[in-house]
């Protein structure tokens, strides 16, 4: 909470702002040419058939069709214009559901899909096409020529702190965003949270407390994590920030990584730069957030997997 004293200055930002622009009578460039497009054809139609037609048999036709148009222009569905997430359910209805990476196989090694004797209904995988060409065993990700570096970061409470502490954080935060030469992006996500495994650990090294009381305690702290696990859904943000070098920055992405990283933990932020099977895990747990986490590390794509020959 601020206290009355402090003098921090505020600037207000619309919540709006990345709202597209309005162009004539409230709709937008998208939605007009939607709408456009669609009076274009309608009167194509009458003109060519409609004159034929009675007009209840218009009537009848018509309106459930312009009522279609404007829910595709002016609805909005998860965040999306009703336009393009009729696009993206398509895109999505057209890819298999299973995919892998596009990679030509290696001569020595056995694959790890096979498509001998599988069931002639099931559709083969498809190629995973993917932004990132590359990961390396440095966590460098190779994007269309370019190379990017992957932060993962954590959260501050900006209302818990005054308003200088605030006006201090926010000031470094600027310092960070003014020196960036190449574009960024802050990725947020939320991911579950497994408290079986510290509640498990808790338990066996209760026993090795020096107090009888520690032990209990540290025994009823297992139970309320057993207890928050089994009645609530523990979920925890998962913060990462993508971040590009300019081609003239000695260095490249790799520096870039490590300033990051040090500007936020300047900011009492825990930031570490993620190496290539941190950021390979990283990218798992995106595609499927609610999946328990693997244990141990991921190969990174470029990686060669074999399996025995009996597996074959």
């Amino acid at each position: 909470m601020n206290r009355p004293d402090d003098t921090t200055p505020c600037a207000s930002v619309p919540a709006d702002v990345n709202t597209p622009d309005k162009i004539v009578w409230g709709l937008t460039f998208r939605q007009l040419a939607i709408l456009g497009t669609a009076a274009v054809i309608a009167w194509g139609l009458y003109r060519s058939v409609g004159q034929r037609l009675p007009p209840i048999v218009l009537l009848v036709a018509g309106v459930p069709l312009a009522g279609l148009v404007v829910a595709v222009a002016l609805g909005r569905r998860d965040g999306l214009s009703m336009d393009a997430w009729l696009a993206a359910a398509l895109r999505l209805r057209r890819t298999p559901r299973l995919q892998a990476p596009g990679m030509p196989p290696h001569p020595s090694a056995t694959p790890l899909v096979h498509t001998r004797g599988a069931d002639p209904g099931r559709r083969p995988p498809g190629p995973l096409r993917l932004p990132a060409d590359a990961i390396t065993d440095t966590g460098l990700l190779q994007v269309a020529g370019t190379s990017a570096a992957v932060v993962a970061a954590g959260t501050v409470n900006l209302g818990l702190r005054t308003g200088e502490e605030q006006a201090a954080l926010l000031d470094g935060f600027a310092r960070w965003l003014n020196s960036l030469t190449a574009p960024a992006q802050i990725v947020v996500s939320t991911q579950r949270v497994d408290l079986a495994p510290a509640a498990k650990r808790i338990d066996e090294t209760a026993p090795l407390l020096p107090h009888p009381a520690l032990e209990q305690a540290a025994c009823d702290y297992a139970e309320f994590l057993h207890e928050l696990a089994d009645t609530r859904d523990p979920l925890r943000r998962h913060v990462l920030l993508v971040v590009r070098a300019d081609a003239r920055e000695r260095g490249g992405a790799a520096r870039r990584g490590e300033d990051t990283a040090r500007a936020l933990t300047a900011l009492g932020v825990q930031a570490r730069v993620l190496d290539g099977p941190a950021y390979t895990a990283a990218l798992a747990a995106a595609v499927d957030p609610y999946a328990p986490p693997v244990p141990g590390t991921r190969a990174t794509p470029d990686q060669i997997i074999t399996v025995p020959d009996t597996w074959s």
